[in-house]
C-alpha cells in the first residue's frame, strides 16, 4: 500500500506538472498572438522571462523564503533534541543535515525549502516544539525530510517561477492591451481570414489575462495538495510509525491560524497555515486533514 500509493502520486506529479508547462506556454502563445499576431515569439519570450525569475529566486531561495516567514537559523546548542532529530530523520532519508529555522509562532507548524538536498532548510515553529512529544515531532520532520528528498522543495520553486512569469505576462498583457492595443488597427481585417484572426486573437487575450493565471494557480494548488500526499507516506517510510505523524496533524488541525506565515509560501507547510475558508477544493492549498489520516491509517 505505501509504495503503491507513492509511485501513483509520482505519476500525478508529472501529469501535473506537464499541464503547468502546457499553460505556460499557452499563455506565451496569447502574448504572441496579442502582440505580433503570431504565437512563436510570444512562447520565446515567455521563455525569457521565467529564466529571468528562475535567476532571481534560485539565487537564494532559503534566506527569501526564511525572511518572508520570520524564521531564525538555530544552532545545535540552541535546541539539541529538535537537532537530533532532524539528524536522525536526514540520516535514514541519506540527505545532507539540512539547515534548521525557528519560526516564533505559537501556532503548531513547519515546512522545508531548498533548492536540493545539498541546499536544503526545515523550520519549525515554536507552537510545534511546545506541543509535540518526540514521535509526533519526528513524524512532522519526516514528512519534511520527504519533501526534501523527493525534491519537492524544487518543485515548488519551479512552480513558483512559473506562476509568477504568468502573473506578470498577464499584467503586461493587460497594460498593452490598455496603452497600445486598443488604438491598433489590422491591416488584414477587410481581407480573407481577418475574422478568424480577429477571433483567434480575442481567445489569445482572453486566455493570457484571465484563464492562463487561474489555470496556473490551480495547477500549483493540486500539485501542493498532491505532494502532501506522497510526504505523508515518505514520513512513515522514515519513521515506520504512522501514529506519529497522524497525532501531529490532529493537533495541527485543531490549533489557531499562524500570525507570521506569509501566504505566498503557505503551500510549503505541512498544513495551511492561513486556514482560508474555501468553496471548493480545487482552491485549497493542502489536501483534507480526515483524507490524509485516513490514508495513514490504513498503512
Amino acid at each position: 500500500m505505501l509504495y503503491q500509493q507513492i509511485e501513483r502520486n509520482k505519476r500525478k506529479t508529472f501529469l501535473v506538472m506537464l499541464f503547468f508547462f502546457v499553460i505556460f506556454a499557452l499563455v506565451g502563445a496569447g502574448l504572441g498572438q496579442l502582440m505580433w499576431d503570431k504565437p512563436l515569439p510570444g512562447v520565446l519570450t515567455a521563455g525569457v522571462i521565467a529564466l529571468v525569475y528562475s535567476f532571481i529566486i534560485f539565487q537564494d531561495p532559503i534566506s527569501v523564503v526564511m525572511s518572508m516567514n520570520h524564521a531564525q537559523e538555530l544552532r545545535e546548542e540552541d535546541n539539541p533534541q529538535l537537532f537530533h532529530v532532524v539528524e536522525d530523520m536526514a540520516m535514514v532519508g541519506q540527505i545532507p543535515m539540512p539547515k534548521v529555522y525557528l519560526i516564533p509562532d505559537q501556532s503548531p507548524n513547519a515546512f522545508a525549502t531548498g533548492l536540493s538536498p545539498d541546499k536544503s532548510a526545515v523550520a519549525v515553529t515554536q507552537g510545534l516544539l511546545d506541543m509535540m512529544n518526540r514521535e509526533e515531532l519526528e513524524g512532522v520532520l519526516g514528512h519534511e525530510i520527504s519533501h526534501i528528498r523527493n525534491y519537492d522543495i524544487r518543485l515548488s520553486m519551479v512552480a513558483l517561477v512559473l506562476v509568477s512569469a504568468i502573473s506578470f505576462i498577464a499584467d503586461f498583457a493587460q497594460n498593452w492591451m490598455w496603452f497600445g492595443f486598443g488604438g491598433r488597427r489590422r491591416d488584414d481585417d477587410d481581407e480573407d481570414g481577418g475574422s478568424l484572426g480577429m477571433i483567434v486573437g480575442v481567445i489569445g487575450v482572453i486566455f493570457t489575462l484571465i484563464l492562463g493565471p487561474l489555470a496556473a494557480s490551480l495547477a500549483q494548488m493540486a500539485l501542493s495538495r498532491n505532494r502532501e500526499y506522497l510526504a505523508d507516506a515518505g514520513s512513515v517510510e522514515l519513521t515506520r510509525n504512522p501514529q506519529g505523524l497522524i497525532s501531529a496533524l490532529r493537533k495541527i488541525e485543531n490549533s489557531q491560524p499562524m500570525q507570521a506565515a506569509n501566504s505566498a509560501s503557505a503551500s510549503l507547510y505541512i498544513e495551511d497555515p492561513v486556514r482560508r475558508p474555501s468553496l471548493s477544493h480545487l482552491f485549497d492549498t493542502h489536501p483534507p486533514t480526515e483524507e490524509r489520516i485516513k490514508r495513514l491509517e490504513q498503512m
